[in-house]
């Protein structure tokens, strides 16, 4: 998997942008969190969604949106390809067959070939597999690739993966309120590591 997944190979299921060569990988959850994960229909109706706090509330408002998480990734990529104009994309733009090679496994190897790797973490996001799968790549790819990563989790969002991450592997952590605080925080990061690389903080991977 590592030799067939290449950079150029990425590049060429891609559209151009302005700085062609500077990949960014936009990891998170593709379905928002469905409360019917955890619970039965009875239980459903019996719970008064008035009574709950806000943070819980919007789990129920967002019940049938399964494709917010999804749509808040694909606004994140087309955010980073206008402005600062990078290669950002999702695994699922590059046409490999998970049946073949496992999401983990995929994510590995994306995160190698990427200039930087962004996950996000969003409070309506079903995040367990996200979670299985950040693991995998810091694990590997930590002491290489440890200052191209970063995490960026809604405010709300509490996870002991990302606290133990940030303890073992020195993970730079980043949280946001709003969608637009998001972008920024995001660009800011790319920015950075486009930067570094420039002035030779960090190796090239061309």
């Amino acid at each position: 998997m590592r030799d067939t997944i290449t950079r150029d190979g990425i590049r060429r299921a891609l559209g151009r942008t302005t700085y062609d060569r500077f990949l960014v990988y936009v990891m998170g959850p593709y379905k928002s969190f469905n409360l019917n994960y955890v619970l039965s229909e009875e239980e459903l109706r019996d719970i008064d969604v008035a009574d709950l706090p806000g943070p819980i509330r919007r789990l129920f408002a967002a019940r049938d949106d399964i494709d917010d998480a999804l749509a808040l990734l694909r606004r994140v990529q087309g955010s980073l390809r206008a402005d600062p104009g990078v290669n950002a994309f999702l695994a699922v733009d590059v046409d490999i067959d998970t049946d073949d090679v496992d999401a983990a496994t995929q994510s590995i190897a994306f995160a190698r070939a990427s200039n930087a790797t962004v996950f996000v973490l969003p409070f309506l996001g079903h995040n367990f597999g996200v979670g299985e799968e950040a693991g995998s790549v810091l694990k590997r790819l930590s002491e290489t690739h440890g200052d191209r990563i970063v995490f960026v989790h809604e405010s709300s969002v509490t996870s002991e993966m990302i606290r133990a991450a940030r303890a073992r592997w020195d993970l730079r952590v980043e949280t946001y309120d709003t969608e637009e605080e998001l972008h920024k925080r995001i660009r800011l990061f790319v920015a950075d590591v486009m930067n570094r690389e420039l002035h030779g903080d960090l190796d090239c991977l061309d």
